[in-house]
């Protein structure tokens, strides 16, 4: 790099630094205002518990590009307001790290020292929500306190790029653009072809959304592709794998059709599917989950309209093909 230029590279890094910062501050302020003003109104008995239901819906049909404002994500900020609005000296902290970590801090830390210290590691140390979670898991806080042992430097050296910690799907949602949360370019590109080869098949399935994300408690999860297929009147998820055959990706797929069933499903449509396409270097392999609740009658219908597994294996072969070759 020409040594002439490295301070303006370093002046466009900072600056791209302080939007960022600033993004997500104003986007955590607007979560505790929402909360804070949800949280009075429900204590001082001039709204119930069924206004945030309503409130969502409302927003969703005045201003259909306002994303983020689903009664689940607003319930977490009345939540949010409530677990810090006694701690001052934590408003700080909560506006510098983004809203997926602190939905992970506020739900699983028990207590507010406990939340006091998690808030400052991830400001410390840019912790992705991955290494956050991690983290919780392994305990950091018990042992740091029960051994009064001070924290490892290393931790230092495996900081994430500040860009990457708060590539939030919230903030995107907050800017009305598009969430950049594919795992690869190769895995955005094989579910794009993918969708539209399921369309090709035949009349019956309606797309509904790339990358669908479900709410499940205080943690977000992402479908590959979602449609509604019209024949069995369900709604039909499909997950890709670009590695081999798990089990643990069928017990994933089975969980994801358990909340779809429990919070997008209508009450007049059958149970969800959930279609299974995993492809590594040697073998393509498909599988279809379907619930235990269905009669053998039912299940024999809904093996009738799917897509033969043989076609989308053969699909699956050559979009691996393809997007391999284009790299």
């Amino acid at each position: 790099m020409d040594n002439r230029f490295t301070d303006i590279i370093q002046l466009i890094k900072q600056s791209r630094t302080n939007a960022i910062k600033a993004v997500n501050a104003e986007l955590i302020n607007l979560y505790w205002n929402i909360g804070e003003y949800i949280s009075k109104k429900i204590e001082q008995s001039e709204w119930g518990d069924s206004v945030v239901t309503e409130l969502a819906n409302f927003i969703q049909s005045q201003e259909p590009e306002i994303k983020g404002f689903s009664d689940k994500n607003i319930w977490r900020m009345k939540q949010f307001y409530e677990t810090y609005k006694d701690f001052p000296k934590l408003s700080p902290l909560v506006r510098e790290i983004s809203w997926t970590n602190n939905l992970l801090i506020f739900s699983r830390c028990k207590i507010v020292e406990e939340m006091e210290f998690y808030l400052k590691m991830v400001k410390q140390e840019n912790y992705s929500k991955r290494e956050l979670d991690r983290q919780i898991s392994a305990s950091l806080f018990e042992r740091t306190v029960i051994g009064n042992s001070k924290l490892s430097t290393a931790l230092r050296e495996t900081n994430h790029d500040l860009t990457s910690t708060f590539k939030d799907s919230y903030v995107f949602e907050f800017l009305n653009l598009p969430d950049p949360h594919s795992e690869s370019d190769l895995q955005r590109g094989l579910i794009r072809q993918m969708k539209n080869f399921i369309l090709e098949l035949g009349k019956d399935f309606l797309f509904i959304g790339e990358e669908y994300k479900l709410q499940v408690g205080n943690s977000d999860f992402f479908i590959d592709l979602l449609f509604y297929h019209r024949g069995l009147q369900c709604l039909v998820a499909f997950e890709l794998k670009a590695d081999k055959f798990k089990p643990d990706h069928l017990g994933q797929l089975n969980f994801y059709l358990e909340a779809l069933d429990r919070n997008v499903k209508k009450p007049n449509e059958n149970p969800s599917i959930g279609v299974l396409l995993c492809k590594d270097k040697d073998s393509e392999v498909v599988e279809y989950a379907l619930s235990r609740s269905l009669s053998p009658t039912m299940v024999s219908e809904y093996k009738t309209q799917l897509p033969d597994k043989k076609l989308l294996q053969q699909k699956l072969h050559e979009l691996f093909d393809n997007e391999t070759d284009n790299k």
